[in-house]
């Protein structure tokens, strides 16, 4: 190529980069003094928009996961963290005049980061100062607004009564608008299903900026966002929940055993007694390398974590009838309030309750890059299969590889696959979650793990459901349709629509054209309307 064509060339690429470079400041200058404006029309506070020049803008940008920020092209011209609903209508409206896109954020613990990053420019509203709760605890139901925490609301709850509880999951600092949009398991599933199975109502803005309840946003609406994830059909506000009633004592316990200690024949037996046990017993199971203590060689360790909804006298009789090869014993259990197991399984034991309205992550959820898959198992794994597992976890011996097997059965298979946008109810044994998480940056270190995370999953393709591969939809998996995940077309959201939710993925298309036709609210695996197909 001559040297004139070269430098017309590269004149033509600097061009383009200014051309962008001025857009993209214009954009912000436009959203920023039309965000302005409305906010001085109705006399709200312009504190609550933070640009990348202010010192809070790097503290609200703090999340769960590295990984998402590190790779991602654009960062949020803008941060709202509004306190009224007029300061998200006002931000709806400003979206749309100036062509900015909108991600909704209330915990920070997204897998994949589509509620605090985009390929394409953005803002983001923090749903933070949205944490009120209202308890009634004579109709035992309570207003949660979606920037509140996990933690927040079982403080609030234990601060009313020892016996007023809800089921959701394990993690205090997780926020509770992606968490009861998207489902919501936790350690009382077997017992009480799901956060979105406790939902009776809910206040969100459509894409006219419309606040709406259930009776005004229809059964079709209020349907999609108890389980098909708020943020692809409005911005949340709210969710209206009924409690639930536990004992004034539960039990927990949390035995190991390592292959040395028989784990493979363990975990193998345990597939098939987990979904049919008594409904008030969960016996969660973590997997993952570490040291024997018999050879001090690094090993696999399986630890049986369990709540169980009553007193461990009658814990023991249960253990031994249906899971006699663990050899629980008395002295292996713990007695405690329900608030207590929070702690518990959370990893704060011995800490005091108020540890539960922080936001910041304690102990093992403290920041780190991370990469997150999941499945849904039907048949048990047989040992071969396990032993194959064993191999991949001894490969991660130096970082976090984990696998969490998280049983289903009890109350969760007596509810209809369409109650709920959450299809994954009968004949389910249990799901798995995979983690592996690092502390080092670079891009081959990113690789290394996520090439880790990639080929077990590969691997697990023949002992997991088939035809869809089912996923859980708050374990958001951007592998799951990567050949163009930023494509919201019918025929792209398919591939990963029908693995988080089968038979009611078209029924979620059909409510979005209705409530969102122009797919205004969107991120790289939001429901896509049918003039997108």
């Amino acid at each position: 190529m001559d040297s004139p064509r070269i430098i017309t060339i590269l004149l033509l690429f600097f061009a383009n980069l200014l051309v962008l470079g001025v857009s993209s400041t214009q954009h912000n200058k436009d959203f920023l003094e039309c965000l302005t404006d409305q906010y001085e029309r109705t006399n709200s506070a312009t504190d609550v928009i933070f640009t990348p020049n202010n010192t809070t803008y790097a503290f609200l940008m703090q999340s769960q996961n590295l990984r998402p920020t590190s790779t991602s092209p654009q960062r949020p011209r803008l941060i709202v963290t509004p306190f009224y609903e007029s300061e998200i209508q006002a931000a709806i409206y400003c979206s749309k005049k100036v062509g900015i896109q909108i991600r909704v954020r209330s915990g920070g613990h997204d897998y994949e980061g589509l509620s605090y990053t985009s390929r394409i420019p953005f803002v983001i509203v923090d749903m933070r100062n949205f944490r009120s709760i209202s308890i009634d605890s004579k109709e035992k139901t309570a207003w949660v607004q979606v920037g509140a925490t996990l933690g927040q609301l079982y403080y609030t709850l234990a601060r009313k009564s020892r016996t007023l509880a809800f089921t959701a999951g394990v993690c205090p600092t997780v926020g509770i608008g992606g968490h009861f949009s998207g489902g919501g398991y936790g350690m009382m599933s077997r017992r009480h299903a799901l956060a979105v199975d406790h939902i009776i109502d809910a206040k969100l803005i459509d894409a006219n900026g419309q606040i709406l309840d259930r009776k005004s946003m229809g059964e079709d609406l209020f349907w999609a966002i108890r389980g098909g994830g708020g943020t692809s059909f409005g911005i949340v506000l709210a969710f209206k929940v009924e409690l639930i009633t536990v004992p004034e004592t539960v039990t927990v316990f949390n035995v190991t055993r390592t292959l040395e200690q028989n784990a493979t024949q363990l975990v193998h037996r345990w597939q098939y007694i987990a979904d049919k046990v008594d409904e008030n017993l969960l016996l969660r199971l973590f997997l993952n390398s570490d040291r024997s203590p018999i050879t001090g060689n690094r090993t696999v360790a399986a630890s049986f974590t369990t709540l169980f909804l009553g007193r461990v006298c009658d814990l023991l009789p249960l253990m031994e009838r249906e899971f006699p090869e663990l050899g629980l014993v008395e002295q292996d259990c713990i007695e405690m309030s329900w608030i207590e197991s929070t702690l518990f399984f959370s990893g704060l034991q011995n800490q005091s309750l108020d540890v539960l309205l922080s936001r910041v992550p304690q102990t093992f959820y403290s920041p780190s890059y991370f990469k997150g898959k999941s499945d849904y198992v039907r048949q048990p794994i047989p040992i071969n299969g396990l032993r194959g597992i064993w191999r991949f976890l001894s490969e991660e011996v130096a970082n976090m590889g984990q696998l969490q097997f998280s049983p289903y059965g009890g109350v969760l298979s007596t509810i209809s696959e369409s109650e709920t946008p959450f299809p994954h109810r009968a004949g389910n044994i249990f799901m798995i979650h995979y983690g592996v998480s690092w502390e080092r940056a670079g891009n081959a270190e990113l690789q290394r793990h996520l090439n880790w995370s990639r080929r077990l999953y590969s691997y697990m393709a023949p002992y997991v459901s088939q035809s869809p591969r089912a996923a859980y939809f708050n374990y958001r998996d951007l592998d799951l349709g990567m050949n163009n995940p930023g494509n919201t077309s019918y025929r792209q959201a398919s591939v990963w629509g029908l693995r988080y939710f089968q038979n009611n993925f078209n029924r979620l298309v059909r409510v979005k054209t209705e409530v969102d036709p122009s797919n205004f609210f969107r991120n790289e695996q939001s429901i896509p309307p049918r003039a997108t197909w």
